[in-house]
């Protein structure tokens, strides 16, 4: 009974196409960017050689932070911060876009911090 309220309930939920273009836009900037390594702060150390040049180093736990945000950039070092999803503003929609915004805007509050 939970898997067909569960379809009836997605079936019957708005749609907008925002999911779509991102995932393309996800797609395309994976094939022009290729293989590129994530940043090492990400990267679990899990020899003492993957430690020693730096694997996990700097590495901020979201849940430490006082927003429960830590603002780190997860992409490649070789690679701007992409912005693949654009909501619309209507519907759910909206409370995600305001949600994006606010964790942009504690991103910068973070990049400043640490640069001062």
């Amino acid at each position: 009974m939970a898997i067909v309220q569960c379809i009836i309930y997605l079936g019957t939920a708005p749609k907008s196409n925002a999911a779509y273009k991102a995932e393309k836009a996800a797609k395309r900037l994976a094939r022009e960017t290729g293989s590129l390594m994530p940043p090492k702060h990400i990267l679990n150390a899990q020899t003492k050689l993957m430690k020693d040049i730096g694997y996990g180093e700097g590495y901020k736990y979201d849940h430490d932070a006082t927003d429960g945000f830590s603002g780190q950039d997860y992409f490649p070092d070789d690679m701007q911060r992409p912005s693949i999803y654009a909501p619309r503003d209507q519907g759910f929609e909206r409370e995600i876009s305001k949600r994006m915004k606010y964790w942009a805007e504690l991103r910068n509050k973070r990049r400043k911090e640490e640069t001062s």
